[in-house]
């Protein structure tokens, strides 16, 4: 598949591609709009970053302005379900960026904020409706809400709706929906609960994986930096000393770590914002706006809240605190690295996280490239990795530090301080 003039989708369809200068398919959308098309159901394995919005938005598209009809009243056409509302109101926005030129009607229903709207949407029935979980079921139990006229269901992030409970919420949802109906199920990674969730949702389903599950961007140069617990507060104020880390996604295990590390930066006069559940969804919309538009260098989120980032241009992910399920950190380092661009991971590790560090390199099947020389490394450096990695650590030592998409260092720039020797530059400076 060469180009989207090939994929028969129709004119005003084109026309908002043409206006958003997309002119090539990702992979997953030349080999999931095909068959989407033509009605089929989809289980579809992809990373974050890989397009697969589009992939489902499109066909979706197509097929409710080429078979018109009254959207119900208290229901919905078309039901998108998101793990978080930062994810369902990018889809929604998707969804109107891509259908700007059809007479087609869209909400978006999460919790955190007042039903009235929601509500007065859904009573006067929409063709896309987009919503979280609980805040649907919620609206389902006291009558707003009815899925019975239902013709095409996505479930989006399947694996971070298995991950933050939602498996009962989804039960209760797909029970109230019509058996006949075109069924979407996408998901990150494809761990036995969801393979069980897919044989139950879907019929026949055409499969699409265009990485396999687990696997991490190939564009994104990932390191690890052994740090002692108490000195990563000092290793992450020497590093955005760097200019190049201009758009920083940090990430914490918890909302108290996110806060933290906020305030903390704060004080060293660095623009940063945090973002997790205890954040009103204003201030969680103003924050990623100002980080989207470049007022704020640094956005600090957990792994939750997280979901629906879609920021270009995010040139550092740093992993403050490992993630304790591996299949985080594909999801985390996924937000750099988009839309074809190179990208940076850095992952912070201290004596209690190396089990989180092995785990994850089993997932992805990859070991970290190890930065043995930075001012702030754990006793021993890079001899304080853990067992498994010593045995790789010349072949991970030898490898050479990253560099920018540019591919050259800068004139000038050897080592952290300007120091000469392979490992004493930092990935940053890259």
């Amino acid at each position: 598949m060469t180009s989207f003039s090939e994929l028969a989708l129709i004119e005003p369809i084109a026309r908002a591609l043409r206006a958003e200068n997309y002119t090539i398919p990702t992979p997953i959308q030349a080999a999931a709009i095909p068959p989407l098309l033509d009605g089929r159901d989809l289980l579809g394995c992809a990373q974050t970053g890989t397009g697969k919005t589009a992939a489902f938005a499109l066909p979706i598209l197509q097929r409710l302005a080429s078979d018109r009809r009254p959207a119900p009243r208290k229901g919905a056409r078309v039901l998108v379900l998101a793990p978080t509302r930062e994810l369902a109101l990018q889809i929604g926005e998707s969804f109107g960026t891509y259908g700007r030129h059809l007479p087609l009607s869209r909400t978006v229903i999460f919790g955190g904020v007042g039903q009235g709207p929601q509500v007065s949407a859904l009573a006067r029935g929409v063709d896309v409706l987009v919503a979280t979980p609980g805040r649907l079921l919620d609206l389902m139990e006291q009558g707003h809400a009815q899925l019975s006229s239902v013709e095409v269901l996505v479930l989006d992030e399947a694996d971070r709706m298995l991950d933050m409970g939602f498996i009962r919420d989804i039960r209760k949802i797909l029970a109230k929906l019509p058996a006949r109906r075109q069924t979407l199920l996408f998901s990150a990674t494809m761990p036995r609960d969801i393979a069980v969730l897919a044989d139950q949702m879907l019929r026949d389903p055409v499969k699409v994986e265009v990485a396999a599950p687990a696997t991490t961007a190939e564009k994104v140069d990932q390191w690890v930096l052994f740090v002692d617990r108490d000195n990563k507060r000092h290793l992450l104020a020497e590093m955005l000393k760097d200019p190049k880390m201009s758009r920083t996604l940090i990430f914490t295990r918890t909302k108290h770590g996110a806060n933290r590390v906020t305030e903390q930066l704060s004080r060293l006069q660095v623009r940063a914002a945090a973002i997790h559940g205890n954040k009103s969804q204003g201030a969680r919309q103003a924050a990623l706006e100002s980080f989207r538009s470049g007022q704020t260098r640094v956005l600090v989120a957990t792994d939750i809240a997280a979901r629906g980032i879609d920021v270009d241009g995010i040139t550092h992910v740093v992993n403050y605190e490992l993630p304790n399920e591996p299949e985080s950190y594909v999801h985390r380092i996924g937000r750099t690295a988009r839309a074809g661009a190179r990208g940076i991971a850095l992952s912070f590790c201290d004596r209690e996280e190396r089990s989180y560090l092995r785990d994850i390199e089993r997932l992805t099947k990859q070991p970290l490239q190890v930065v043995a020389d930075h001012p702030y490394r754990a006793n021993g450096g890079a001899s304080a990795a853990p067992a498994h990695d010593r045995e790789d650590q010349g072949q991970r030592r030898s490898a050479g530090p990253p560099h920018r998409a540019g591919g050259s260092r800068p004139h000038g720039q050897r080592g952290w301080r300007g120091g000469g020797g392979r490992h004493s530059s930092p990935p940053a400076s890259r």
